[in-house]
């Protein structure tokens, strides 16, 4: 597909971390400057309002080509994001987004994969995949049936016998619909109140976890100003089921568990340990409606080993 110009504004910024309790220093107008060493000269686009930007176009581009018909009759179920962040995007710049041209293979099973890239100024800001399929591609082996209740446990806590973090939110049709518009998606394909519309979005709910990691950092006494982390990767996948059946005020368990660091899990093959984190997204009955791994590094790293360019 032609490259599409998108450009940000500092607006779009504030209608999304908002709406997703994001109160990272990274994204604040203000406070960017705060940051210890900050290399990005101003506040940031959110990786999750990128991710949701990939969403609604790739969207776009399934209904044009007719691949939705394909993905309904064969059941592919999960729709899943496969992300690596290269550099960051700044308010008012001029961003392209490709999608390369479907790839549709049987074997093992049925699969539609596209390639999508973002760039700014020259500069590769993401690369990654879009992939639909029948099972998750993402910690699909995880299972929570042994789980206590979760509505019954206290917000930010540690679930009894699990090393999950644990934070509650609730699904707001308004936050949501903030987020699309934040993420230059048109919120009336997915929220139409006259038409009795209301569909969420894939990413949204996935895009809380950030706030949940930095109120599990928070009580960590983690310092924000002089240790920021971001964002390296994002590997996600999501229940199209479950999430066709979420309603306004629906309640949602997210689950955080952090991985020890290991000399076998580095940022491109370099000295810098990655911080990866499996997070899940519980409905209720504990029906699983989005599995996330997500890796991270401190800012301090990223900027000694430069040569690798990613945020």
């Amino acid at each position: 597909m032609k490259d599409q110009v998108f450009v940000f504004d500092q607006i779009h910024i504030e209608a999304a971390r908002n709406a997703s309790d994001d109160f990272n220093l990274f994204h604040d107008k203000r406070k960017w400057l705060q940051v210890t060493h900050n290399p990005f000269k101003g506040p940031i686009v959110l990786g999750f309002q990128l991710n949701t930007l990939i969403e609604y176009q790739m969207r776009l581009y399934r209904e044009m080509h007719h691949e939705d018909q394909i993905i309904a009759e064969n059941q592919l179920r999960y729709s899943n994001y496969q992300i690596t962040f290269v550099n960051a995007l700044r308010p008012r710049q001029e961003a392209t987004l490709d999608i390369r041209k479907t790839l549709i293979n049987t074997i093992p099973d049925l699969t539609l994969t596209n390639r999508v890239a973002m760039k700014a100024n020259g500069k590769t800001i993401l690369l990654g995949y879009k992939k639909e399929t029948r099972e998750p591609l993402f910690l699909k082996d995880e299972e929570f049936d042994a789980l206590p209740e979760l509505s019954t446990l206290a917000d930010k806590s540690m679930v009894p016998g699990t090393r999950f973090f644990l934070k509650r939110k609730w699904m707001h049709n308004g936050n949501v619909k903030n987020f699309l518009s934040g993420s230059l998606a048109e919120q009336s394909d997915y929220f139409d109140e006259l038409a009795d519309i209301e569909h969420y979005p894939e990413v949204f709910p996935c895009s809380l976890t950030s706030g949940a990691l930095l109120e599990k950092a928070q009580l960590e006494q983690h310092d924000f100003k002089r240790n920021p982390m971001v964002y390296t990767s994002h590997d996600i996948s999501v229940d199209r089921y479950y999430l066709s059946q979420i309603k306004n005020n629906d309640q949602l368990h997210i689950l955080v568990r952090q991985l020890p660091e290991s000399r076998d899990n580095t940022l491109n093959h370099s000295n810098v340990l990655l911080r990866t984190y499996e997070c899940f997204g519980l409905l209720e009955h504990n029906r699983v409606l989005f599995r996330i791994k997500l890796n991270l590094v401190p800012l301090e790293e990223i900027i000694k080993n430069l040569s690798s360019k990613v945020w």
